[in-house]
């Protein structure tokens, strides 16, 4: 089982439906449970779904150095892929992360699921929940 904020989620879903017919392919974090300000109802070291990355940040150091810059420190396990052509599974093409979510037009709650990297469903658990605030250290 996977869970994801219903603000992730609606965003990713947005930026899917903006892009079509280009595929979308993202890198997502987690937050743990016990990080959230509300009792979420799971062990505390349950991932939480909370964040994306943007394809292409850090980039330009990725290609000179090898350092990918782009992916905070332990965060990035999970990917959100779109498919314009309908297909709601993983492809042999797509790029792979320990957890997968999916999405296919009209890129809306049913069209959106869960596979770990040998393309088997993992159950989507879709949470109303308000990852912490982060601040940058002055």
């Amino acid at each position: 089982m996977i869970h994801v904020t219903r603000d992730l989620l609606t965003v990713l879903l947005d930026h899917a439906a903006e892009h079509d017919p280009t595929a979308v392919n993202l890198r997502l974090s987690a937050t743990r449970a016990r990080e959230f300000d509300a009792e979420l109802g799971l062990d505390p070291e349950t991932p939480v779904l909370t964040h994306f990355t943007l394809g292409g940040v850090g980039g330009s150091v990725n290609a000179v150095f090898g350092v990918d810059l782009g992916t905070p420190a332990g965060r990035g396990g999970a990917r959100f892929l779109s498919h314009p052509t309908g297909r709601l599974e993983l492809s042999k093409t797509d790029d792979l992360a320990a957890v997968v979510l999916v999405a296919v037009p009209p890129y809306d709650d049913d069209g959106v699921a869960a596979f770990d990297r040998a393309g088997d469903g993992i159950e989507l658990v879709v949470l109303d929940a308000t990852p912490p605030k982060e601040s940058i250290p002055e």
